[in-house]
């Protein structure tokens, strides 16, 4: 099976890829605006070229839009199917609930590793230190998760110790069994 030639460097940028910083925020805008896919390619393309005109900068083509929208459309399907991937394999670790900006890592270093097995361009090296990377961040995600159950079970503990503190509390101040039990259950409701 013979390879496809690798290309050197971007390619040629398109016009949207040319545009100066200042144009940054709405670019990020129609990025937003495409992934949501609330609104139609061309009402995203006009508000867009509206935004690059406050700007004083020269509309994008209806073409160059075009291009640009599916090349995002295909980035972002990629993003969402390798996302659904990672949440199938956290749920299959048991890991309960990994920290969001690990799992955001994680998400962004899998993307790295499927576009770069993608290129076909990969050493046995690349391939081990991928291989690691990814091991990493598998591992701060379950770190993750028992550091947390770790905390939750310090605070059912604690819970539990100040509910049966304010029971004797109100033993002796004479507060009533059943007034007493439902600050109890007011108190330990979040620990259970």
């Amino acid at each position: 099976m013979a390879r496809k030639p690798k290309r050197e460097g971007r390619g040629h940028l398109s016009s949207i890829d040319m545009l100066p910083d200042e144009a940054e925020a709405a670019i990020v805008w129609a990025n937003e605006a495409l992934r949501e896919r609330k609104l139609p390619s061309a009402v995203i393309l006009t508000e867009f070229n509206e935004r690059l005109a406050d700007l004083e900068l020269p509309p994008i083509s209806k073409s160059a839009w075009g291009r640009y929208a599916v090349r995002k459309a295909i980035q972002f399907r990629r993003l969402d199917e390798i996302q659904r991937m990672g949440g199938e394999l956290a749920r299959s670790m048991e890991a309960k609930a990994p920290d969001e900006v690990t799992v955001a890592v994680a998400e962004l270093l899998k993307v790295a590793v499927f576009e770069i097995l993608e290129d076909g361009e990969v050493t046995t090296k690349g391939v081990m230190e991928l291989s690691r990377a990814l091991q990493s961040a598998v591992s701060a995600q379950k770190t993750s998760a028992e550091y947390r159950e770790r905390l939750e079970k310090e605070l059912q503990a604690r819970l539990a110790a100040a509910a049966k503190e304010a029971g004797e509390v109100g033993k002796r101040a004479g507060v009533s069994p059943e007034a007493m039990a439902k600050i109890t259950k007011a108190m330990t409701q979040g620990a259970s």
